[in-house]
């Protein structure tokens, strides 16, 4: 089969290599869709992946090729999104049923290989079956949804309550999670949702999704945290960038009890000015961080997985949109270095197999 393979920091290949073998409890998948996520191009041409040579590629869809001793016939020719972290099962976390904090994972696309090819070998139980009115490229982008909406419950654990819909609610960045975070938010009713950004690309996919002009912050025009203060500062702010400056405004503009959610990979250090973190004491602010989301196998209680699966299927939000790129595998290099180097506008990148 092809693949890309990761030999070493810059130095990824497609390589004509042997199709994966399903071991006891695995599947092989057919990919048939796969986004290339931010955190993609740093492990390809930065810092390199856990282990190398790896495939990499995290979000993806495709069909049920084979399986492994032990897993049910039926899931054969299944269409299926995968859930990327493979829990240990056996911490702590794990069985107080948070797979995201388990500190044993392996990872498919930076610990193991990944989907960046035609072929993916993956535990079955870590198969999320998709219907038939949700398109292989909006199955590939259930990982980034869920990293979303578990971005969004994250926060609202806090209130305590149903969520707030007459609150400020502010999203610093807008990139592919900062435009889903906004879909859920609308879909769920918010009414007052307000974009910080400073492209004018940001600006059109923004409006795109029904928000107004005047909701849009552009940080090269207007002082955030000036602009978040006439419109009644911010009640529940998702940072989507990972620098030290869009977390600072989140603070500076932050209400009684407001709440923050870190959701940006940082760039650099992060860092705080003494008054800036009064602000946070002053206020009783609470700020959590997220990196992943939740799925339990054969879940009705509704984890963040299963949640993005019937929100799809429903049509409540239509991701699709945010696909600015498809490529062939033999083309996808085109891809990271377009992410790379910002030389095109872009969004979602996706490799069509």
């Amino acid at each position: 089969m092809k693949a890309w393979v990761l030999h070493a920091v810059n130095d990824i290949r497609l390589e004509d290599i042997k199709k994966p073998e399903a071991s006891p409890g695995e599947v092989i998948v057919k990919v048939k869709a796969a986004g290339v996520c931010g955190s993609d191009i740093p492990r390809i041409y930065k810092t390199g992946a856990h282990n190398m040579p790896l495939i990499p590629g995290h979000e993806f869809s495709g069909i049920v090729d084979s399986l492994g001793e032990g897993v049910e016939d039926n899931l054969l020719g299944k269409r299926v999104a995968v859930f990327p972290l493979i829990p240990c099962g056996v911490c702590d976390s794990c069985k107080k049923l948070k797979p995201q904090l388990c500190r044993n994972y392996d990872y498919i696309g930076s610990r193991r290989d990944g989907a960046f090819a035609e072929y993916v070998r993956v535990p079955a139980e870590n198969l999320m079956e998709v219907p038939d009115n949700v398109s292989f490229e909006e199955a590939a982008m259930l990982e980034p949804m869920a990293v979303a909406v578990h971005a969004i419950r994250q926060g609202m654990e806090s209130f305590g309550a149903e969520m707030p819909l007459d609150k400020n609610f502010v999203i610093c960045g807008a990139g592919t999670i900062g435009l889903i975070l906004a879909m859920f938010l609308k879909a769920k009713g918010v009414r007052k949702l307000f974009f910080i950004g400073n492209k004018d690309s940001q600006k059109n996919r923004v409006y795109g999704l029904g928000i107004s002009e005047e909701n849009f912050c552009d940080k090269r025009i207007s002082d955030p945290v000036e602009w978040l203060k006439e419109r009644g500062g911010s009640d529940f702010y998702l940072e989507a960038v990972g620098r030290n400056e869009s977390l600072s405004y989140g603070v500076e503009t932050m209400n009684p009890g407001a709440r923050i959610v870190a959701v940006g990979n940082p760039y650099s250090d992060m860092t705080l000015s003494r008054e800036t973190y009064w602000k946070i004491l002053r206020n009783e602010g609470f700020i959590t961080g997220t990196w992943n989301s939740v799925f339990l196998p054969n879940d009705n209680a509704g984890d963040d997985w299963h949640y993005v699966r019937d929100y799809l299927a429903a049509a409540k939000v239509q991701p699709s949109g945010l696909i600015s790129h498809k490529f062939p595998i033999a083309e996808l290099e085109k891809g990271f270095k377009i992410m790379r180097d910002k030389s095109e506008d872009y969004c979602k990148v996706m490799l069509i197999v």
